[in-house]
């Protein structure tokens, strides 16, 4: 295996990081090494039903050190509730991605799905559900989950049909979730369901479902390419008090774009650790594979081909952490998020799939670091958002604002003058 410590130090001396950026790169690199065994067991494993108790432990495993390294405290607003800072550091949860990701697949998963999964309840929790849920969340001794996929409403989440049904105090869930990570193992679900205050993506509101909730239950567990905990939820008649709602009724919709614009931005940040291992896998490869009396990496045409690979990941590299830090300056987000995800997941994509290439035969043979990586990525670039859904975000958001411009300078009808 490649050796993938701190492939690209350049990158802390840009402008976007603090110092405080920069040790905490440093103690996770140090923290992985310390962890080579751990994360070596969460190379991808066995996505048939029998595997499947394989990666749930491992899953469980790497929570729980994550917990105890300190490393979810970071994807936890609060310092009060178990969080490092008083609101969630993008940055630095993209560090954390990044490198989990260059290490172990599975690993980056963990760390990321608890901040997802608690992420609205950071943003609009009450305090006491604040304290119900985050200090479990940071520690590693409760594991969360976020659900907002549904059978007919992945992208479209305006349309998602699981109901909530008001009844005296309390609300009553009937339907289905889909594709939810870390279901089947997770303690409890950040769960968005129809209200009807309004129509539309207006009429949805967030819901905290503990797993042990009468009336929910695991319907389908799902096998991927790149095993990771994944299934099909079911409501039947659920009850939740209604303290158990997150934010305001009808609101819900809302909520769930604030979550995805922090985490969709650290998905990218994934991506980006996954195109720096395999570029030094490629690196590995052509220096000490001989043939026709050189070094693969004497042909101009590798040389042209990872020069590629280099100019993919520097560019993405330079979209996330544009996106990370205007959000932690407190900017909209949501059009430098979309293009750091599409960017960096169909960037990391091509980057793999050259070092595949680069490997050749061995780069298809099950469990080498290439074929591993050409699995990991690849859900990539669907989920939190496919890249057509980034690419509908980015030139929709262009539209408006060209629209408001123009809007600004053109007069309106009986104000031009002669």
């Amino acid at each position: 295996m490649a050796h993938t410590d701190r492939p690209s130090p350049d990158m802390l001396d840009w402008p976007f990081f603090e110092d405080r950026h920069r040790r905490l790169a440093v103690a996770l690199e140090a923290w992985c090494n310390d962890n080579r065994a751990l994360l070596a067991d969460a190379e991808p494993l066995d996505s048939r039903p029998q595997g499947r108790a394989a990666v749930d432990a491992q899953c469980r495993r790497l929570v729980r050190a994550l917990g105890e390294g300190g490393w979810l405290r970071y994807g936890v607003g609060g310092h009060a509730y178990g969080g490092h800072g008083d609101t969630i550091d993008t940055r630095a949860v993209c560090l954390l991605r990044e490198t989990l990701a260059r290490h172990a697949g599975l690993a980056d998963f963990a760390l990321a799905m608890q901040g997802l999964g608690s992420g609205a309840i950071s943003l609009a929790g009450t305090d006491a559900q604040k304290r119900r849920y985050l200090p479990r969340v940071a520690s590693g001794d409760a594991i969360a989950a976020f659900a907002l996929s549904e059978p007919e409403a992945d992208s479209d989440v305006a349309a998602l049909a699981l109901a909530a049904r008001e009844d005296g105090d309390a609300y009553v869930l009937d339907g289905e979730k889909t594709w939810i990570s870390n279901g089947g193992i997770a303690d409890f679900y950040v769960v968005f369901a129809r209200t009807g205050e309004a129509p539309g993506a207006r009429g949805i509101t967030a819901f905290v479902v503990d797993a042990d909730t009468p009336g929910f239950d695991i319907a389908e567990r799902i096998d991927v390419i790149a095993p990771h905990p994944l299934a099909r939820l079911r409501f039947s008649g659920a009850r939740l008090p209604k303290s158990q709602m997150l934010g305001v009724a009808g609101e819900g919709f809302k909520l769930a774009m604030r979550t995805l614009d922090i985490f969709r931005t650290s998905v990218a940040a994934a991506s980006l650790g996954f195109a720096r291992h395999a570029l030094a896998e490629a690196l590995d490869r052509a220096t000490s594979r001989r043939m026709f009396g050189q070094t693969l990496g004497d042909f101009q045409l590798t040389q042209a081909k990872l020069a590629e690979m280099a100019l993919t990941i520097d560019s993405a590299a330079l979209l996330v952490y544009r996106a990370a830090w205007l959000r932690d300056q407190g900017k909209q987000v949501t059009r430098e998020a979309a293009m750091a995800k599409w960017h960096a997941s169909e960037g990391a994509q091509r980057v793999i799939d050259a070092a595949v290439q680069l490997w050749g035969g061995q780069g298809v043979r099950s469990g080498t670091p290439v074929e591993t990586l050409y699995r990991e990525i690849r859900a990539l670039r669907i989920y939190e958002g496919a890249t057509e859904v980034q690419q509908l975000i980015v030139g929709r958001d262009l539209l408006k604002e060209h629209a408001a411009r123009r809007d600004n300078e053109i007069p309106r009808e009986g104000e031009r003058t002669s």
